[in-house]
């Protein structure tokens, strides 16, 4: 997740991160974009942006359900 602090849409972001993080294990890395020129050019009125397996997945704003369904494996829900 790319955030800085004072953002309270990353704070927003980072609590239904944990949230899942409960139920969906996974590594969560938290980059903060304030202070690293390149970052804050790319990132600065559009934090948080959170990426799944490096690609972009959200921007603004977090969808817990659709955050869930792209971390499930995609075999889970599925018959043989």
């Amino acid at each position: 997740m790319y955030s800085r602090p004072g953002c309270h849409l990353c704070d927003d972001a980072l609590i239904v991160l944990e949230r899942v993080r409960q139920q969906i294990p996974f590594e969560l890395e938290t980059v903060n974009i304030a202070g690293d020129r390149s970052l804050e050019a790319r990132y600065r009125h559009d934090i948080p942006v959170i990426t799944v397996d490096g690609e972009e997945a959200f921007r603004h704003r977090l969808d817990e359900a659709t955050l869930r369904a792209r971390l499930r494996p995609s075999s889970e829900g599925t018959s043989p």
